[in-house]
């Protein structure tokens, strides 16, 4: 009778789902993975609405005649996603169909509503970028009158944007500002 094999450490069956070997798996299995990430909330000095005040009114005498007060407490917060793995998909697919690219992406999401932030639905809508966290910036994008995704400024770079303070680093689609602040 043999010994059991113990798979060595590190291995793929013992990785986190952000693990290099289980990035690795799933690129051999030619699964995508999500695209998104979840992002540690628990952290000391990160700090969330936890809906104390809601708890005080949801039975009040006035919220008996409004009907969203009458509603769960558990709220429709989702703390802790990072969505610039979108937003580098959405980079990476500028020239082709949206009917494809958007079909991929809702298989890939939590939540299509991410897709809004970047892809323009209207005219109105159009920017040359969005800022998706307090330093990162990212292009903004539409769908042409042929079904194509395109950037709004295809011109636009980390070259032509300059950063709104001294402490932070400012990104652009990924890439540093070269500019920097005052200048």
């Amino acid at each position: 009778m043999t010994a059991a094999i113990k798979p060595a450490r590190g291995s793929v069956r013992n990785a986190s789902p952000f693990s290099y070997a289980a990035r690795w798996e799933i690129q051999m299995r030619g699964t995508p993975g999500p695209l998104y990430r979840k992002v540690n909330t628990r952290t000391h000095g990160v700090h969330h609405g936890s809906g104390k005040k809601f708890r005080w009114e949801r039975h009040a005498k006035k919220a008996l005649d409004n009907p969203s007060l009458q509603a769960s407490m558990h709220g429709g917060q989702r703390h802790g996603r990072d969505y610039t793995p979108l937003f580098r998909f959405l980079l990476s697919r500028i020239g082709q169909k949206w009917d494809g690219v958007f079909k991929e992406a809702c298989a890939r999401l939590d939540d299509v509503e991410p897709l809004s932030w970047m892809v323009a639905t209207c005219e109105a809508d159009r920017r040359a970028y969005f800022v998706a966290s307090e330093n990162s910036y990212f292009s903004g994008l539409f769908v042409d009158e042929d079904g194509i995704l395109s950037a709004v400024d295809p011109g636009l770079d980390e070259n032509s944007l300059k950063p709104t303070c001294a402490c932070c680093t400012h990104s652009f689609n990924g890439k540093v500002f070269t500019h920097r602040f005052g200048m």
